[in-house]
């Protein structure tokens, strides 16, 4: 059985080809990390550090910036808070099912808090109910916890609600600690306002979208049909058994200029809605349409949340 901390470890790599991986570390400890007055050594500076702990008469001396490191004060506990429900079984806007971007995200960050010192802990589900695996270190516990949101995300699922996690979330940790939710093209309403007013006073908040597939799929030329998730059951889902295709799309809809042109608008007003709301209360937010976007988005959203502290 493939492992899902081995691709985050082998996207990571990749990555550190082309930049390097040191300034995703930084920026993940600059948010995360509490700090104490005890020194504990020096190392080189990398972008995302703060300039206030580099040590000046080091850097002279070894010709270039060394930054002071300190004991933490505690270890922190990184919750991942998912969807799990019937939306993110379906395709993103690369083709590819959300969920292995999902899984991909919540791995990125989960091994940055692992390398950091940090416990990562879970809380998933859907419509129906959460699901929550406490913080805890090593690599065999993260492994767990992408293969728990991965195994669980299926069309047989309940239908999506994340207003139910992050309820869950609300209700069950007391303790200040750092959340990355990682949702689909969520529509907010009063309700889900309400509930993130309530953790983002609690909590630090990191929020990534994975985008949802264009309507016309992949390509233009391929009109192949869909299924509308959210309203599938199991018998109108592909590969099911004979029913009611209530949840059917047929492709030649996509010709449809005037529906391309709905389909946009419904989109964008989606996306204006949620961006305003997460600004308003302060919670940066980053997106991704396949798995490479996942690595520029996390360090984008790390940046972001960093600016707005």
């Amino acid at each position: 059985m493939a492992s899902h901390l081995q691709r985050v470890k082998s996207k990571l790599s990749i990555f550190a080809h082309r930049k390097a991986r040191g300034m995703l570390e930084g920026q993940y400890g600059s948010v995360s990390s509490g700090r104490s007055l005890d020194f504990d050594d020096l190392r080189a500076y990398v972008p995302g550090d703060e300039v206030r702990d580099i040590d000046w008469k080091a850097t002279a001396r070894h010709g270039s910036p060394l930054v002071r490191r300190y004991l933490a004060v505690r270890r922190q506990t990184l919750v991942l808070v998912t969807d799990t429900g019937r939306n993110m079984a379906a395709v993103s806007r690369d083709g590819e099912p959300k969920k292995d971007i999902a899984v991909l995200a919540l791995g990125v960050m989960g091994y940055l808090a692992h390398r950091h010192g940090d416990a990562v802990g879970l809380v998933c589900g859907d419509a129906a109910g959460s699901r929550a695996l406490p913080g805890k270190s090593g690599e065999a516990h993260l492994e767990r916890l992408l293969r728990e949101v991965h195994d669980t995300t299926s069309l047989d699922s309940a239908p999506s609600r994340l207003e139910t996690q992050l309820d869950y979330v609300v209700r069950n940790f007391s303790q200040r600690t750092l959340l990355l939710v990682v949702a689909d093209e969520l529509l907010p309403d009063a309700e889900t306002e309400r509930v993130l007013r309530r953790l983002r006073a609690q909590h630090e908040i990191l929020w990534l979208t994975v985008r949802d597939a264009e309507l016309l799929g992949a390509r233009a030329d391929c009109y192949a049909d869909s299924y509308d998730v959210a309203g599938t059951t199991a018998g109108t889902r592909p590969g099911g058994p004979a029913g009611p295709r209530s949840g059917l799309l047929p492709g030649g809809l996509a010709e449809s200029a005037a529906l391309a042109a709905a389909y946009a608008r419904a989109r964008d007003d989606r996306d204006a809605a949620r961006q305003t709301m997460l600004r308003r209360l302060g919670i940066a937010e980053a997106d991704a349409g396949s798995s490479h976007d996942v690595i520029p988005a996390v360090f984008t959203l790390l940046a972001r949340h960093r600016r707005r502290r």
